[in-house]
């Protein structure tokens, strides 16, 4: 897992078959489809693994109940197909949750169940429960905090529920123990061509400033938002094929819905639907859906994108939260496929796209976290036509993921390592200072940091606070408090100074205050 040994492997004379750009689901889902078919694999991306839009989800895997209402049915059976296949293979990640749809009006409460019965059917025997009508008692009763003035009851359905980051995370080990190799901090700079073809990339490492040649059968380009930077760097005149859509979400305290079951409200202003979950013992409320000109690696949520989320959620609460009462406040931008002129961006297709350029590029935009795997199967299967690579049958369908382990405690504040949670434990008893508390309240101890510089990839203060663990994103204040004992612990591991310490601090506290409100509202671009 050290990244010198890695980057050893970085030969000029191998040629790699598939060599994927971007660590977020669809690059991720495409490695591991790639190194499980044995072909030879290796994933590159600019910045941490799904440091960009895949750490900025709902948390949901789910077939789209919007997308029913749309009609879009081929897209919600696959959804719901690749919900119960992710349960199955992840399921120290993926969890069952209910969501109740409030009914403020005698129609809802059947229009409701009709339509979800349909979405349980879809799901066949990968169904996660059924959907059933609740009166008004039993949903007071499940969530004590909903606005029950003129409630006449609700919809039950079940989804799934996950932490995108840590699922990421698990999909980067999956590729390793396959005998693949991907690494963070590692950015395209150019590809290369043979006779108009593409034949590899030039790659330089974000720490050393080493630029590596690495030639390949095939290159994919899933680097969400940023796709058309690729492709204008593999043909300047390529048309662009994206248009950024932002969602925003913002995290409150549990006591403003003090509940295992969630709530959806079916319908916005906006005409989307706004999600209330109960995750990690804090509360995510979201999503906006607004078009963005400009992609950047971390975009930033506006006023009216935070009020309008506020408001809505207070409108079926009885304690309404305020800007005072956010913890954390992120955006992300979805890489969906360019509108028509004047269409809007909740119109545009979720499914996803996949694109080959003449030099034989292969670009993959759009989908979602849960169908990562079918994107995956499907790019491949695209590759290995292109680059004319042995034909090889995909496994993916019954791949457990690493960390794989059934029957976890959710109670538990590591079951989400799953398997390798028994490790760090480990880890904790041999070394007994690692078994205090960075943070208490967000039950983060010092054996993760250790565990994920050791294991997980973590190169950084951000990268454990933001990803590893999830304490930006569930209390930005907080992770700004403990983000000097980490700095500590990883300069303890690196055998770095008091400089990189500070260094690191003041680096992440700048980051982290963007998640606070009031924040500011310029967005950090990407680089070039």
């Amino acid at each position: 897992m050290k990244r010198e040994i890695i980057l050893s492997k970085l030969h000029p004379n191998i040629t790699w078959d598939v060599a994927i750009i971007g660590g977020g689901a669809s690059g991720l889902g495409a490695a591991i489809e790639s190194v499980t078919r044995d072909y030879k694999t290796i994933l590159l991306e600019q910045y941490d693994f799904t440091r960009g839009t895949s750490s900025r989800s709902t948390k949901l895997v789910h077939g789209g109940v919007r997308y029913l209402a749309q009609g879009n049915i081929s897209l919600v059976f696959e959804a719901l197909r690749e919900r119960g296949l992710l349960r199955k293979n992840a399921p120290h990640l993926v969890s069952n949750i209910s969501f109740l749809i409030p009914s403020y009006s005698w129609w809802a409460i059947p229009f409701f169940t009709i339509g979800l019965t349909m979405y349980d059917l879809l799901a066949g025997k990968l169904s996660f429960g059924r959907s059933l009508p609740q009166s008004k008692s039993e949903t007071v009763l499940k969530i004590p905090t909903i606005n029950n003035q003129n409630l006449r009851g609700s919809v039950l359905y079940h989804d799934g529920q996950f932490d995108d980051s840590r699922l990421g995370i698990n999909m980067v080990q999956t590729i390793f123990d396959n005998g693949g190799i991907a690494l963070n901090y590692m950015k395209v700079i150019e590809p290369l061509k043979t006779d108009g073809k593409i034949s590899g990339v030039i790659a330089k490492d974000g720490e050393t400033g080493i630029e590596y040649k690495i030639n390949t059968k095939s290159v994919i380009n899933a680097t969400g938002v940023f796709v058309d930077k690729i492709l204008q760097k593999d043909n300047p005149g390529a048309k662009v094929i994206v248009q950024p859509s932002q969602g925003v979400h913002v995290v409150v305290d549990k006591e403003f819905l003090p509940s295992k079951h969630a709530l959806m409200i079916p319908k916005t202003k906006d005409g989307r639907v706004l999600f209330a979950v109960p995750w990690y013992d804090k509360v995510i409320l979201g999503t906006t859906d607004i078009p963005i000109e400009n992609t950047s690696i971390e975009p930033m949520a506006t006023a009216e994108e935070v009020d309008f989320i506020l408001e809505t959620a207070g409108r079926y609460l009885t304690k309404k939260p305020s800007r005072s009462d956010v913890k954390s406040v992120f955006a992300g931008l979805r890489p969906l496929a360019a509108a028509e002129e004047g269409g809007k961006t909740k119109e545009i297709s979720r499914g996803h796209k996949i694109y080959q350029s003449e030099s034989g590029l292969i670009t993959v935009i759009g989908g979602k976290w849960t169908t990562y795997r079918q994107m995956g199967e499907e790019v491949i299967n695209k590759a290995v036509r292109i680059a004319d690579l042995p034909k090889k049958k995909s496994v993916t369908i019954n791949l457990h993921l690493h960390g794989y382990k059934e029957n976890v405690d959710i109670n538990d504040p590591l079951h989400f390592y799953g398997a390798d949670e028994e490790k760090i434990k480990e880890l904790t008893n041999n070394n007994a200072g690692l078994n205090e508390w960075v943070s208490e309240e967000l039950k983060i101890s010092k054996a993760q940091v250790v565990w994920a510089f050791r294991n997980e990839f973590a190169r950084n203060v951000e990268d454990v606070l933001s990803r590893r663990t999830r304490a930006l994103f569930l209390d930005a204040a907080e992770s700004i408090r403990i983000a000097p004992k980490v700095a500590e612990i990883l300069a303890k591991e690196y055998n770095y100074d008091k400089a990189w310490e500070e260094n690191q601090v003041g680096e992440f506290t700048e980051l982290a205050k963007r998640y606070l409100l009031p924040n500011p509202v310029k967005p950090i671009e990407t680089s070039e």
